[in-house]
């Protein structure tokens, strides 16, 4: 077998094989002789068919079947003498491919990056310091009330904060587009779920009041044709209601424990509890993303477009999922441009961290699985079921042991870059920054 290898652009390799002619017909023949004791074709007694006519009939059909095996076996056998780690599956053409003369085949595809971790020591972090003050703990317990709010109708101008009931209709130069009309659509005032000036216009409006408001859609809105643009909307208010929140007692508190007889005092520890998992999630989490960050500013590497597609097609049927789209449902009405920021820096990082385990033989610790499992399991009825449930599901024990184990790397990380400790308010410490497409 003849090998050679040619780089024609960053990681993109042109393999050329050639397999000598005999080699092709030995297998014919036997698969060919094979073939004549199994057939049966009429006016032939079984195994009696002459190996002229089997080859007549089925020659070429084996031949091709032959060729594809040969191809697929010299390809694997090329790129492991030529040391080459394909990413992806190989474009194959046959530029050579004649009965009694050599094969020739070519495979393009690319191979992985080669990668060496660096820049570790450069890689600087903020961690947050933040500890759980009473104060914090009265708010969170207002959230909750406002999660319960209630609303009643009202006959008085509508205030931030009100519900209103109302129709709109939206213009553009005088012409109605599309979604700028509804009726009937609750609002909370207040609440940012409509472009700006929206909700401020509506404010001071009361029961059967019409009103035009002039507002600009903002310069990043998903549609082109209203991005940044000046409309009008004609606005009618149907009802205003005010909101009233619910005392903290017994039954509200029913709502957010498991317990059916929790007192304030036990709500406010258990609420404590899960505010300090928040809190111990959250630094870790905005650390991890601090460390990520620095791997690769330190560590630009070039992408094989097939991980790149593969993790693109990972991201949309995660997101495919998460909105509870069918089987039936065509990924790719969902534009690979909304992921591949994302996708991209997932497998910049996958390359660089999985070269990280690979070279300080990093394996999973046993015992921190368990802990990390016992820890998920804390806000259910029955932790010792939740643990049970993950040690028998494979798949479930498997996400855990990547997750600590990401953990881990990134603890071997941070040994080597600057870590610097930052006071913090609870309220600090748990807002997240967004991550960076890359």
């Amino acid at each position: 077998m003849q090998v050679s290898v040619e780089t024609t652009s960053g990681l993109e390799r042109r393999l050329t094989v050639g397999v000598p002619a005999d080699k092709i017909d030995t297998a014919v023949d036997e698969k060919l002789k094979d073939a004549a004791q199994r057939v049966r074709i009429d006016g032939f007694r079984p195994g009696k068919v002459p190996l002229k006519e089997v080859r007549r009939r089925f020659g070429k059909s084996i031949r091709e079947e032959v060729i594809g095996e040969v191809v697929s076996n010299s390809f694997y056998d090329a790129v492991t003498k030529e040391s080459l780690n394909p990413a992806g599956y190989p474009s194959i053409e046959r530029t050579k491919d004649e009965p009694g003369h050599d094969l020739e085949f070519v495979a393009t595809f690319e191979v992985y990056p080669e990668v060496q971790v660096q820049g570790l020591d450069k890689i600087s972090v903020v961690r947050p310091i933040a500890e759980i003050e009473e104060s914090d703990i009265d708010a969170m317990i207002e959230r909750l009330r406002e999660q319960r709010a209630s609303f009643a109708e009202v006959e008085r101008a509508a205030a931030d904060g009100d519900q209103v009931n109302i129709n709109f209709e939206g213009t553009k130069e005088g012409v109605a587009f599309d979604g700028g009309t509804a009726e009937g659509q609750d609002l909370v005032l207040g609440s940012g779920s409509m472009i700006p000036g929206f909700e401020d216009g509506i404010v001071g409006m009361s029961k059967g009041d019409e009103k035009v408001i002039d507002v600009t859609f903002p310069e990043d809105y998903h549609s082109e044709e209203l991005k940044g643009q000046p409309v009008q909307f004609k606005i009618t208010v149907n009802s205003v209601s005010a909101r009233s929140l619910p005392e903290v007692n017994e039954e509200f508190i029913k709502n957010f424990t498991q317990k059916d007889d929790s007192n304030l005092d036990e709500f406010r520890v258990e609420i404590r509890k899960n505010m300090e998992r928040e809190l111990k999630n959250a630094v870790k989490n905005r650390v991890k993303k601090a460390v990520m960050d620095g791997v690769l500013e330190h560590n630009e590497l070039d992408v094989p477009k097939a991980l790149l597609d593969s993790e693109i097609n990972r991201q949309r049927q995660q997101m495919l999922q998460q909105f509870g789209g069918g089987q039936n449902f065509d990924m790719s009405m969902l534009p690979a441009e909304l992921f591949e920021g994302q996708a991209n820096r997932a497998v910049k990082l996958a390359l660089v961290l999985g070269e990280l385990i690979k070279d300080k033989e990093i394996k999973a610790d046993a015992t921190r699985v368990r802990s990390t499992i016992e820890e998920m399991a804390q806000p259910y009825e029955n932790p010792e079921q939740v643990v049970a449930y993950y040690y028998e599901n494979e798949q479930m024990l498997q996400q855990v042991e990547a997750m600590v184990l990401e953990d881990q790397v990134v603890d071997v990380i941070l040994e080597q870059a600057t870590v610097a400790d930052q006071k913090m308010s609870y309220e600090e410490a748990v807002k997240q920054p967004q991550d960076e497409a890359e």
